[in-house]
């Protein structure tokens, strides 16, 4: 099992973790100092779990862990898909449908930020998303979109997703798609309180799958 020590610099004060192995080594990273140990520990790993082939094609829908899914829609950043996988397992969602230029975990960056989550959250990718929505709905799915919009409902006043549904997030500058708007049986906004408009998507979405999943 891995540790990691808590070190402060004897130079400049700074306290930052190191973990063991890593490669910039005891020198304080800030002003290259010598530093001293406050603590160590061991650090906790989480358990490996034996990877789900990822799914290719909108034919195969996802029957683990209630069926909730989350659709990317041409998100840009690896980063932010990374941290949707990542919270998309933690609030037990079974598959990702990743569309268009959305990068899937074979990025390096995606699989860096998700820290393993890829590997029980099942995942797909699909060129358009217009076309695997409206095969969803034609079997049954229900299908809600998290987007700015005068005629959305606040994520506060939403029902819980029930089994088979999907929840699209858009792209970081355009947001959804227009005609998957189109598609959605409800689009949900989360009121913002500050001057912004809008929050990241990756936040965004964790937002939401909390709540409905009360």
């Amino acid at each position: 099992m891995r540790s990691f020590e808590i070190r402060v610099c004897e130079s400049c004060g700074l306290r930052y973790p190191l973990v063991d192995g890593q490669s910039h080594g005891t020198r304080c990273p800030i002003c290259m100092g010598a530093t001293r140990v406050a603590l160590s520990r061991e650090l906790v790993r989480e358990p490996h779990l034996a990877p789900d082939p990822p799914l290719r094609g909108a034919s195969r829908s996802p029957k683990r862990r209630g069926g909730h899914t989350v659709l990317l829609d041409n998100i840009r950043s690896a980063w932010n898909v990374g941290s949707i996988l990542r919270s998309a397992e933690g609030f037990g969602f079974a598959h990702a449908y990743l569309c268009g230029i959305t990068p899937t975990p074979e990025n390096d960056a995606v699989r860096k930020t998700s820290l393993g989550a890829e590997d029980s959250v099942t995942w797909s990718h699909h060129n358009d998303a217009v076309k695997l929505v409206k095969g969803l709905k034609a079997q049954g799915w229900n299908v809600f979109g998290l987007e700015e919009s005068v005629d959305g409902v606040s994520i506060s006043s939403a029902k819980s997703m029930q089994a088979n549904s999907v929840l699209i997030v858009g792209n970081e500058v355009t947001g959804i798609d227009p005609d998957l708007l189109d598609l959605c049986d409800e689009i949900l906004t989360i009121p913002m309180r500050g001057e912004k408009k809008s929050f990241n998507v990756a936040i965004a979405f964790g937002i939401a799958a909390y709540q409905l999943h009360q």
